[in-house]
């Protein structure tokens, strides 16, 4: 695959960055999309770039739910977007681990594993790529795969924020990072 096959793609954290994050989110009776989040979503879908979750799930390590909740909830998601008469996700990752509920992992944002991981499996071009989210270690993952980071102020992103370093952009929701993305990218083959 030479660099001209590869995709632009924006990598996506999950509960706080497309839905409401009320904690442990694991039914589609709980999930809140943001406002705006869907068509954001299409808009870039729209411009040619591959959407992939890439989502740290601390509450399978934890007991409080299994993978195969995380995957239907994924599944009720694309669902949802059809039947809005918008684009799916073209992928999810998730992380199940957490460092105090049986030890490290590699996949774990800030590690880049899940971005890696999917950069492999969708063919994507990382230097033409963003990962938003509302979390530093969303942005540390995103630096480390070797696309570009955004902080979104929804869900944890305003506490965030204060600490973030002056080159990583600050949007206020997905919709305003879809801005900027769509701002900085307008020269890139979709």
């Amino acid at each position: 695959m030479t660099e001209a096959d590869l995709y632009p793609a924006v990598f996506l954290d999950r509960d706080g960055t497309l839905n409401r994050d009320k904690g442990y989110v694991h039914l589609w009776a709980d999930w809140e999309w943001l406002p705006g989040a869907p068509e954001a979503l299409a808009r870039l879908k729209g411009a040619g770039y591959k959407l992939v979750v890439v989502s740290n799930q601390a509450g399978v390590a934890k007991g409080y739910y299994s993978e195969e909740a995380v995957l239907e909830l994924h599944r009720r998601v694309n669902l949802d977007l059809a039947g809005r008469g918008l684009p799916g996700l073209d992928a999810f990752h998730h992380c199940p681990h957490h460092p105090d509920y049986g030890g490290p992992c590699s996949c774990r944002k800030p590690a880049p594993r899940l971005i890696r991981l999917a950069a492999a499996e969708q063919g994507l071009d990382m230097a033409r790529s963003f990962m938003v989210g509302d979390k530093l270690s969303d942005a540390a993952a995103g630096l480390a795969a070797g696309c570009r980071p955004i902080l979104v102020l929804t869900g944890h992103g305003r506490a965030e924020a204060a600490a973030a370093p002056p080159d990583i952009p600050v949007a206020e929701d997905l919709a305003g990072a879809a801005r900027l993305i769509l701002n900085v990218n307008a020269n890139f083959p979709s």
